[in-house]
């Protein structure tokens, strides 16, 4: 898989999961996943295959409930948009009604990022990939 430079510019690696390659967001005012599947010239879920939809499907199960466990949100966003990026990636976010976009998506709500420290990104990308370890 040819990962978006945009993706690649915006998230960091967490793990692999079957199907999908695992992000997180750097966007410190989030809890915010991205997953990836690891197929080429993929820009719509209906692109994949009957067997990496159904992939694709457990993985977001999984992640839903890896950030549902670790970040107990009160709500979970998750979405496919793909207007700017085209290559297909599913972001699952957990929402907290306190949090500061509430109740509006968190996509161009602010005009600029607030990228994690290095030692906090880091202490979530382990955060996230032990829950999803668990989980496997």
């Amino acid at each position: 898989m040819q990962l978006n430079e945009e993706l690649a510019k915006n998230s960091r690696f967490v793990t692999d999961l079957p199907l999908c390659e695992v992000r997180i967001q750097n966007e410190a005012r989030f809890p915010w996943i991205i997953l990836i599947p690891k197929r080429d010239n993929v820009a719509e879920i209906i692109d994949l295959s009957i067997e990496d939809q159904e992939q694709l499907l457990k993985e977001l199960r999984m992640a839903s409930k890896v950030m549902q466990s670790a970040f107990n949100a009160d709500k979970l966003n998750i979405g496919a948009l793909g207007n700017i990026v085209r290559q297909l990636h599913l972001h699952v976010i957990a929402r907290y009604e306190a949090d500061l976009a509430w109740p509006n998506p968190v996509w161009g709500y602010f005009e600029l990022s607030t990228q994690y420290a290095s030692d906090a990104l880091s202490r979530r990308i382990a955060l996230i990939k032990d829950a999803f370890d668990e989980l496997a």
